[in-house]
């Protein structure tokens, strides 16, 4: 049997580090192309070898999606999926945020994700099969006061994957966008000790692990549903909030005391640890 073809983004840390260590594991079934502007990163949790690229991306070049397309394509003739998850967020209010954060944001988080998604389809549609999943955010189901920048990219990037996802499903292409709450990453330790107010609304839910990401992509391989929502309670209720945004004038004040209730409780537990 032909092994399936892989290329994750952002795979030196966080979801995609744990999703490529989990398919590393399955070689010979898989082959991998794993991903990372921080190139460092990968050479130090992955080992190259025969069924395992590793290369720098920058996801918002076009060039750069174009060259390891091609040496995928030269090393194991197609794409059978590709997992979107290079992202980058840094929860501010608007009045607060750096403008050039305005460009850094949406590019990494919409843009590159795009880029990927339009260059890969391309040859999924040749071949006539693949599947495209997008890591996108509750965020972008619902407007989020304190990341609005965040908020505008993953709601662009969940938009846009429904209507190709609708658009290419007939012809042997599936794109599924999951949006799951607030992830426990590096990333998340890193921020928790500077972290105010303009992150209350992360906190006021449920915070996820990246084995709650690993199920919903086994899940979205075997289901191909055009979205998933982690978890699906608070997704129902993004959902109803994008519905009617009004609610939120009268639960915004609420929510933003519970998230800041549970981030001090987080912070006491990591220094207790």
């Amino acid at each position: 049997m032909t092994p399936t073809t892989v290329i994750i983004t952002g795979a030196a840390s966080g979801i995609g580090r744990h999703w490529a260590e989990v398919l590393s594991k399955k070689i010979g079934e898989y082959q991998l192309v794993l991903a990372d502007s921080n190139m460092d990163g990968l050479r130090s949790a992955f080992a190259p070898n025969e069924q395992m690229i590793l290369r720098a991306l920058d996801i918002r070049s076009a060039e750069q999606w174009q060259a390891l397309i091609a040496e995928t394509l030269n090393r194991f003739g197609r794409v059978d999926y590709l997992f979107n998850i290079a992202g980058a967020n840094r929860p501010l209010f608007l009045r607060d945020q750096p403008l050039d954060a305005i460009d850094r944001v949406i590019d990494i988080n919409l843009k590159g994700a795009l880029i990927g998604m339009k260059l890969v389809g391309e040859v999924m549609l040749k071949q006539g099969a693949g599947h495209i999943l997008n890591v996108a955010s509750l965020a972008g189901v619902s407007p989020t006061p304190g990341n609005a920048l965040y908020s505008a990219a993953k709601g662009g990037l969940r938009n846009a994957s429904i209507a190709t996802a609708i658009e290419w499903r007939k012809m042997g292409v599936a794109v599924t966008v999951i949006s799951p709450d607030l992830m426990d990453t590096p990333v998340l330790t890193e921020r928790l000790a500077s972290a105010g107010e303009e992150a209350a609304l992360a906190f006021s839910g449920a915070t996820l692990t990246v084995f709650d990401l690993e199920r919903a992509f086994w899940k979205a391989m075997r289901d191909k549903p055009l979205e998933l929502n982690l978890p699906r309670w608070r997704g129902w209720l993004t959902k109803l909030n994008h519905a009617n945004p009004s609610l939120m004038l009268w639960l915004y004040e609420s929510m933003k005391r519970r998230g800041m209730k549970r981030l001090e409780k987080i912070r006491k537990e990591r220094n207790r640890a």
